[in-house]
């Protein structure tokens, strides 16, 4: 008997064994969406890609649809659905926001879904995402109490008066978002707080503005956000956020980690190729038989675009992201019934084993990324340099794309080390027709030259706000990141070790014409007024320093821009008396209000034009101001509307050779050889730009070229606009107005020169063809006097003869 019961024992021992694995282990995922095409295509991707990952568990698709939109609604069949009343119109306030719809579809689910009674773990996505590999709580390092989530950084509410006011708790606030990965208990727990702290938040109005929530809108866009994480604090969840777990496609992933979740919220490129879920927003192309988005470039392409290999890795990221989401919608067409599509190189690789290898699932392995981290880790606290990041500021236009190439030919031969990031500030509209997306990598951010709050125009601010909304959304791994401005040139690297920048001591250079950090400006706007610095131009600052800094900066802008009282040039020291220098001073105040103190370094950057510093070595060109050798000068306003980037071969008037130049004075040759050399650095880049883009040869092209440049010429910007004085260096208040005339004096002899020429070469022209024409004149005045004269002659020579005749007759008759 007990030998039986021995036997039987072992028998069932596998089972046994893997009921109990599968105890307290089922798995469901949950993601919300609204009834419209929008969401569709987005649904789709989504789908295919949880069943190509091998995603376990069931997946519910939360259906928000008002009742008149049912009726014309085509999407009831995509994946397994739940209706869920819809919210985007609050049934009790009214209030029109669709982004409550997330909590409050969570919320049905759970009180009316039987799969809630029967699920272990919930993974909540949302709809813009294509997942890489299946997502499983328990190897993610997810536990009850302790739920998963991405890091979502410019939640600033966590860490002031809005977490003080919406939660009892809010030092367990953090600041998370983009996928949730918790039990059952605890959802249970938290939705409906996170429901109730979403109204709550929403209807707080008083607290929406951009120095409190981090939304640059100001319009508590993101309430569902901070509904969450105060929700989360109130019943004391302590998240383990996972910083490699998601990416946004555009983004370059950490080495050694291979992330599990693209989250496509945001525009990215490759090459000259595009992708923008906004583009698609009205989009019914789940119910246009065979049609897919553009197709991105082919992984052979990618390969030749990118040397550094994890920059290559973020390529292929983005072009798996929208290849799956196309691969997602031709199986769907075929699924409903659609023709079988025409062959084309694009089909036949979403259908190839190449394809099928690149995209195969990945599996989270938190040992071996655990020990990719600490061995990097190591690697860099024995290493001699830390990390470096470099930035600038553009806006969408001509005007800042020549500026950025020339930047960044002069990074690439610089020997900067780490990457670079354009910030580049665009509205919708301007983005959707905008042709510089390839000419950097490039974080997109909404535009603030119209403020949305105030209205007012002040593109200066997209600077801040750019920073700003970088280092909320990007993960660094840089330990400094260096701040430039579009319109300069490098020289060389520009490290904080050979500066002495460190944690609390950024390195910046002297802008003495910011008087207000002496007067009655610094005490309004800074309760550290002692600590205001003279600086800009060239910024290098730890990250930690950054992440504090950063928010201050942009409310700080915005405080001295609506000071218009104290605008006037013998307080802030702007010529124009506009607030134009209200960023500055904005930088200049916050880093006061915190107490950084800056070293100040006065051989990092020079204006060309300027007498440089006996031994300098400078590493930046800033052209912001008008600069000449001889009768040759340089002014970036008079390229403001000229789109040389995308005009072939187009480029500046060339500086004269440096053997041309005087050699009498040394510090005026010196001067003048560094002139030269930024307008040659300038033509340099664009040169290999216009080679890049395969512009036809030369040779072929002369005529055209001259009419382009001709056409850019006369299109010049030949008033006189508001400028930032960041443009303006001096020691002194009255060595800046002697500097402003002297330049204003070289500008009139300059224009004076350009436009006599001009109306000499045009007078010249005139005066050939007025010799030309009177010539042709002539010439038939002649040609007809020969002719008439030729005509007379024959008509007297007939009348002669006639008139012998009749002579003769009269004789011969008498």
């Amino acid at each position: 008997m007990a030998a039986a019961a021995l036997l039987l024992l072992l028998l069932l021992w596998p089972a046994v064994v893997v009921s109990a694995a599968g105890e307290g282990r089922r798995l469901h995922t949950l993601f919300s969406v609204e009834c419209g095409d929008y969401f569709d295509w987005q649904a789709v991707g989504l789908l295919h890609s949880l069943r190509k990952a091998g995603q376990p568990g069931g997946v519910t698709r939360l259906l928000s649809c008002a009742p008149d939109q049912l009726p014309s609604y085509r999407g009831l069949r995509i994946g397994h659905t739940l209706q869920v009343p819809s919210y985007s119109r609050h049934p009790r306030t009214g209030d029109w926001y669709p982004a409550i719809n997330k909590p409050a579809g969570v919320v049905h689910w759970l009180e009316h879904s039987p799969e809630a009674d029967n699920v272990d773990w919930v993974v909540i996505l949302d709809a813009d995402q294509i997942v890489r590999g299946p997502i499983i709580p328990w190897e993610l390092g997810a536990e009850k109490g302790k739920p998963v989530a991405a890091y979502y950084g410019y939640l600033k509410g966590c860490d002031n008066i809005l977490a003080q006011l919406h939660t009892a708790h809010p030092e367990f606030c953090d600041k998370v978002g983009g996928i949730l990965i918790m039990h059952i208990d605890d959802l249970r727990a938290l939705a409906p707080l996170w429901l109730s702290k979403t109204e709550e938040v929403r209807q707080d109005k008083s607290h929406w503005s951009t120095n409190i929530t981090g939304d640059i809108y100001g319009m508590g866009w993101i309430s569902e956000m901070y509904g969450y994480s105060f929700g989360a604090a109130e019943v004391g969840l302590r998240h383990k956020i996972n910083d490699d777990i998601m990416i946004y496609p555009g983004y370059t992933p950490r080495i050694g980690t291979e992330p599990l979740i693209l989250h496509y919220g945001l525009p990215f490129k490759v090459g000259n190729w595009s992708f923008s879920k906004l583009e698609h927003h009205e989009d019914g192309i789940v119910y246009d038989c065979n049609r897919l988005f553009p197709p991105p470039p082919f992984p052979r392409e990618v390969e030749a675009m990118e040397s550094d290999p994890n920059a290559k890795r973020a390529l292929y990221l983005s072009i798996e992201c929208t290849n799956t989401l196309n691969e997602g919608l031709l199986l769907h067409h075929a699924s409903v019934g659609c023709p079988k599509p025409q062959w084309s190189k694009y089909l036949s690789f979403l259908k190839s084993k190449r394809f099928s290898e690149l995209t195969k699932p990945k599996y989270w392995n938190s040992v071996k990324v655990e020990n990719k981290v600490t061995v990097q880790h190591v690697a860099l606290s024995k290493s001699r340099h830390p990390k470096i990041h470099t930035l600038f500021s553009t806006e969408c236009s001509s005007y800042f794309d020549w500026q950025t190439v020339g930047l960044m030919h002069s990074f690439r031969i610089s020997g900067q080390p780490g990457n670079i990031t354009r910030l580049l500030s665009c509205t919708d509209e301007e983005l959707k027709n905008y042709k510089g997306r390839d000419l950097a990598p490039t974080h997109y951010v909404p535009s603030m030259n119209r403020h949305p709050l105030t209205g007012d125009w002040y593109p200066a601010i997209n600077k801040p706000a750019a920073v700003l909304h970088w280092i909320n959304h990007v993960q660094t791994d840089a330990e400094f990141i260096v701040i430039l401005d579009a319109d300069m040139i490098m020289r060389g690297p520009i490290t904080p070790w050979e500066y002495g920048a460190k944690l609390g001591h950024p390195v910046s250079t002297p802008y003495e014409y910011l008087i207000g950090c002496d007067n009655i400006l610094a005490k309004i706007h800074t309760r550290n007024p002692s600590a205001c610095e003279k600086v800009g131009g060239v910024i290098i600052m730890h990250i930690d320093d950054l992440r504090r800094f950063s928010m201050l900066w942009l409310h700080k802008s915005e405080e001295v821009r609506a000071d218009k009282d104290h605008y006037a040039t013998n307080i802030t020291g702007d010529i124009y008396a506009s607030g134009w220098i209200s960023e500055m001073y904005g930088y200049s105040f916050a880093a006061a209000e915190l107490n950084l103190r800056h070293i100040i370094r006065s051989d990092i950057l020079i204006y060309p034009g300027y007498v440089p510093l006996p031994g300098a070595n400078y590493k930046v060109f800033h052209y912001g101001l008008r600069f000449g050798v001889g009768d040759w000068s340089f002014d970036k306003a008079d390229w403001r509307n000229a789109d040389i980037v995308n005009t072939c071969w187009a480029k500046f008037p060339e500086p004269p050779d440096p053997s041309a130049i005087m050699k009498g004075d040394q510090n005026a040759l010196e001067r003048d050889l560094l002139s030269i050399e930024c307008g040659r650095a300038l033509n340099k880049a664009l040169y290999l730009h216009h080679k890049r883009r395969n512009c036809p040869r030369l040779s072929t092209t002369i005529g055209s070229i001259s009419k382009k440049i001709e056409v850019l010429t006369s299109n010049k910007s030949e008033t006189v606009t508001q400028r930032s004085s960041t443009t303006t260096i001096g020691r002194n208040v009255e060595h800046m107005d002697v500097t402003r005339q002297q330049a204003a004096e070289r500008d009139t002899d300059t224009v004076s020169r350009v436009h006599g020429s001009k109306r000499l070469a045009r007078s010249s022209k005139m005066w050939i063809f007025a010799v030309w024409a009177i010539s042709v004149v002539v010439f038939l005045l002649v040609i007809s006097m020969f002719f008439s004269d030729r005509r007379r002659s024959v008509s007297r020579s007939r009348s002669s003869r006639s008139q012998k005749a009749h002579n003769l007759s009269i004789k011969q008759t008498v």
